[in-house]
């Protein structure tokens, strides 16, 4: 049989125990502030039905979703016709049924659909899982990564959307950041700015642009402008406005004046200013609002379901996309049959997180820390010695471990460096002798002797 040379499919990662420790370190962090906000976990499959999943995404989203083909013979079904065409688009639904879930908020809404009746609205919850997408990969961008998302449905209000800020302002402070930007807007305001140029009908196109200002420009984005329908007179009114500066306070009056005209616009701006002044009721802290929170007229997140509030978060400490992002979506459980359902949620980038963490040296020792305690093993009368303590420090929760077989004091020494253990236990024939353990810290090299009892008070306090 021929050998074959392992390798990872493009856009993939194996994960370490110590990287494994960090993303850890990341899921369990966010998951308490979530839980501190009255939050509760669900999870649903990694792939749904490809009906559950098309036409939510936008056109370029559906391209990058991962389709499953059919078990057995997955040509079967599909015409002949097509297939002598190479009509691979229409050829879709024949060959596959299935595909990987492309986020967490369009499963979350067939979940909500399906267990209607068991909810209790509003219903708060957040997802920790896997993602896939089709894209090229590149540096913070990876074919299968983590989303962890968290959404409220069966509620309105806007201290939800308020309350979000809080949660990426106490989660990401939390991990270590200290300069990133929590970026607000609404589409109804955007929605106004295509009713002000005439072109409501071509609200999407103007948001797909002006989503691209950071990766393509002001100059690309007039070009997609004019390529989706635009004039050149639409240009000269919408540039002010992509180009909008100063104070949240300064860029919400050039708003209102210049969308005075908008009923629908007006009232995206009434959503931004109740949001923020939910969260500087509830952070106490205009320091906070006026240091981390910022109203952009640019955003417009890609997908199709948001209808009122946007975020998206960046940091200014690393080179690196979003972090995070997410909006309101009016009656995304409607595609299902269950319709004036709102919601809103949120998601944090876990791998784009990761990679800022890392870069800037912000994950905490802890953090790479699985046991806690080694015990030496030296013979077999110091294996039997050692099995008793071993037992108590796992009944009082401390992680422990005793070395495997016999070997010399530098190998063991060395296992515990390597595995960033910060005590060891030495037992020789003094200590057993005089019914006693040596305890070693192994960052100052400081060793001591004390009893079972004197172990477990030290390092349970």
């Amino acid at each position: 049989m021929a050998i074959i040379k392992p390798s990872l499919a493009k856009g993939t990662r194996d994960f370490s125990p110590a990287e494994m420790e960090k993303r850890n370190h990341i899921f369990n962090t966010v998951k308490s502030v979530f839980i501190k906000y009255g939050y509760r976990e669900i999870q649903t499959p990694s792939f749904e039905n490809l009906q559950t999943l098309t036409g939510k995404y936008g056109d370029e989203g559906d391209k990058l979703i991962f389709k499953i083909l059919n078990s057995g013979d997955y040509l079967a079904k599909a015409p002949a016709g097509m297939l002598e065409e190479r009509a691979s688009t229409q050829l879709i639904p024949h060959i596959t049924e299935r595909a990987l879930r492309y986020d967490l908020t369009v499963p979350f809404a067939r979940y909500v659909v399906m267990h209607q009746h068991e909810l209790t609205l509003p219903f708060k919850r957040f997802q920790i899982q896997p993602v896939w997408r089709a894209d090229r990969p590149q540096r913070g961008r990876y074919r299968e990564f983590y989303q962890c998302d968290v959404d409220v449905v069966g509620s309105d209000s806007l201290l939800n959307e308020a309350e979000f800020v809080l949660i990426y302002y106490e989660a990401l402070t939390r991990l270590g950041l200290r300069d990133f930007s929590i970026k607000l807007n609404n589409r109804k305001l955007l929605a106004g700015i295509a009713e002000i140029l005439g072109k409501p009908e071509l609200i999407v196109d103007m948001m797909v642009a002006i989503d691209k200002l950071d990766k393509i420009g002001l100059e690309g984005v007039n070009k997609e402008l004019l390529a989706r329908g635009f004039t050149t007179e639409d240009l000269e009114k919408l540039q002010p406005i992509i180009q909008l500066q100063g104070t949240t306070t300064e860029k919400i009056e050039q708003l209102k004046e210049v969308l005075k005209t908008s009923a629908t616009g007006l009232t995206g701006i009434d959503e931004l200013e109740t949001v923020l002044g939910y969260v500087e009721k509830l952070s106490g802290d205009i320091t906070m609002l006026n240091r981390f929170v910022e109203v952009d007229i640019t955003l417009a997140r890609g997908l199709n379901y948001y209808t009122g509030c946007i975020f998206e978060v960046k940091t200014n400490e690393a080179t690196m996309g979003s972090i995070g992002g997410g909006g309101r979506y009016d009656d995304l459980t409607g595609m299902f049959g269950l319709k004036g359902i709102t919601g809103v949620g949120v998601s944090f980038g876990a791998d784009r997180i990761y990679d800022v963490l890392e870069e800037l040296g912000l994950f905490p020792e802890s953090a790479e820390q699985s046991t806690q305690v080694l015990i030496s093993n030296f013979d077999k009368l110091a294996e039997l010695y050692a099995l008793p303590l071993l037992r108590k420090l796992r009944e009082a929760g401390i992680a422990s471990e005793l070395y495997p077989s016999p070997a010399k004091l530098k190998k063991q020494l060395a296992y515990a460096d390597n595995k960033k253990i910060p005590y060891v236990v030495l037992i020789g024939e003094e200590e057993i002798a005089a019914g006693l353990f040596s305890l070693k810290d192994m960052q100052s090299g400081e060793q001591r002797k004390l009893s079972q009892t004197d172990i477990l008070d030290y390092l349970t306090r």
